[in-house]
């Protein structure tokens, strides 16, 4: 069962933010700002020890000097004041009953022995009375589906499938810029810094019940309980995709990880074989990491192990192709089947797997051989390609494989790579907005779909175990 303090970090029915500034360019200004423009609809309590009014977006808020003095109950406390003041704000905290505590100050075990003195007895402090902290050295929680975004990173997050959780701030705060650009929709962005309290293995026991959650994206400098965090993560995974960003993967690199949020990574050997165990798909790069989320956060997972290249482009589809073999995807190569893509291309094209529709493939060519492609149940997986021509617009495709694949019912996972200039771009948008996984790059799209792959053949291997 879900800690309820946990539940009260992603779905707080009130919100007080200690150290609330009505300076903008403040940290406290910008929780405050986020708070208010991402739409959260629970009660916001600014708490200034100047008690001094606070307005955002011609909102006027009344500031409370302390949290004593909020006249309502408070579920999670935002805590922005300097590091020297956090202690007397987690007991007063305590005294008010607030369940849980994101403490964006820094300053703490990041800085050594003497911080992480202080900061276990934040911790002791908040287990007096029954609350959880989140941190510290964060940016804050994020959780779409109830307008929360108590960060002061970007407001405009989309929502979508994929949990994302960093242990670093600043790049946590550049992911969620990134996954705004390239269209990739979450449920929720956890920043958890020190570790102190709540971990990795506390956030995946909450995802893994939530209904608003798909898959799971961790970056990671190191794990304070490793034997937990493996059993969590392999019944997790049972359910869920669980992606991780490990870094720290040299000597030197788990030395800087140790200085940035006090974490021992430990040996990159060890990690490897718990995530292989636990069927935690490890990606080497950020690219990589959410080309990968992509598909397992929005697809459904594969009916068997035919997949079918459909191309304009020799060239994309031997590219396609070399992907495909070097990720073990099996090609389907049923002549018979395959037959049925002749009626969609000149005499000159291939309906040999990859099926080439040659340039002068237009609409009713991809249109017809992605409706057959989704209708035979013989092929389990496709991935339509396509190089940009003066035949055919890409955003008109892009619309096209909308239209089919939401017809089909979305029954086997489709993914989509468009090579070409600005409408290529406007296309693969038009896509991944809709759900629907789509590249840049041929390799990159099957290379996404074998991770879909690896995680669903490690499933099945488990079940039969």
């Amino acid at each position: 069962m879900v800690d309820p303090n946990i539940q009260a970090l992603f779905r707080p029915k009130s919100i007080a933010v200690i150290g609330a500034s009505e300076k903008p360019g403040k940290i406290g200004y910008a929780v405050m700002k986020n708070l208010v423009e991402y739409g959260y609809e629970g009660k916001i309590y600014p708490v200034n020890i100047k008690g001094v009014e606070i307005e955002i977006n011609g909102r006027k808020f009344k500031s409370y000097k302390s949290i004593l003095d909020v006249p309502d109950e408070v579920d999670m406390a935002v805590i922005v004041v300097p590091a020297k003041f956090v202690p007397q704000v987690v007991e007063e905290c305590g005294k008010k009953g607030v369940k849980v505590l994101p403490i964006i100050s820094s300053g703490f075990g990041e800085l050594g022995p003497e911080g992480k003195k202080v900061e276990e007895q934040l911790v002791e402090t908040a287990h007096k009375y029954g609350m959880r902290i989140l941190g510290p050295n964060i940016f804050g929680v994020v959780y779409t589906p109830d307008k929360l975004n108590a960060t002061f990173g970007p407001t405009d997050v989309m929502p979508g499938n994929l949990a994302l959780i960093s242990q670093s701030g600043a790049l946590g705060i550049a992911l969620m810029g990134w996954t705004i650009l390239e269209k990739v929709g979450l449920s929720a962005v956890v920043s958890i810094g020190n570790k102190s309290d709540i971990d990795d293995s506390d956030l995946l026991e909450f995802f893994e019940v939530d209904e608003n959650t798909k898959a799971i994206l961790i970056y990671m400098e190191g794990v304070k309980d490793g034997r937990r965090f493996m059993e969590t993560a392999k019944k997790v995974s049972m359910k869920k995709p669980i992606i991780t960003i490990k870094a720290g993967r040299s000597e030197r690199g788990a030395k800087a990880a140790a200085s940035h949020t006090g974490s021992l990574a430990g040996s990159d050997k060890i990690y490897e074989a718990a995530f292989k165990q636990s069927g935690v798909l490890r990606a080497l790069t950020i690219g990589e990491a959410f080309d990968w989320a992509r598909t397992l956060s929005n697809l459904p997972e594969p009916p068997g192990e035919n997949l079918v290249i459909i191309t304009n482009g020799g060239g994309i589809g031997v590219m396609a192709t070399d992907a495909a073999e070097e990720e073990g995807l099996h090609l389907y190569d049923n002549l018979e089947d395959l037959k049925v893509f002749a009626k969609h291309m000149p005499p000159f094209g291939s309906y040999k797997n990859p099926v080439d529709l040659t340039g002068m493939a237009g609409a009713e060519s991809y249109e017809g051989a992605i409706r057959d492609a989704l209708a035979n149940p013989n092929m389990h997986s496709i991935a339509v390609l396509y190089c940009q021509t003066a035949v055919l617009d890409p955003r008109d495709l892009a619309e096209i494989v909308i239209r089919e694949y939401n017809e089909s019912g979305r029954k086997k996972p489709l993914v989509v790579a468009i090579v070409g200039g600005i409408e290529a771009k406007d296309a693969i948008d038009m896509l991944n907005e809709e759900g629907i996984p789509a590249y840049p790059e041929p390799d990159r799209a099957i290379k996404s779909l074998a991770a879909l792959y690896k995680w669903s053949n490690w499933k099945k291997k488990q079940k039969r175990e």
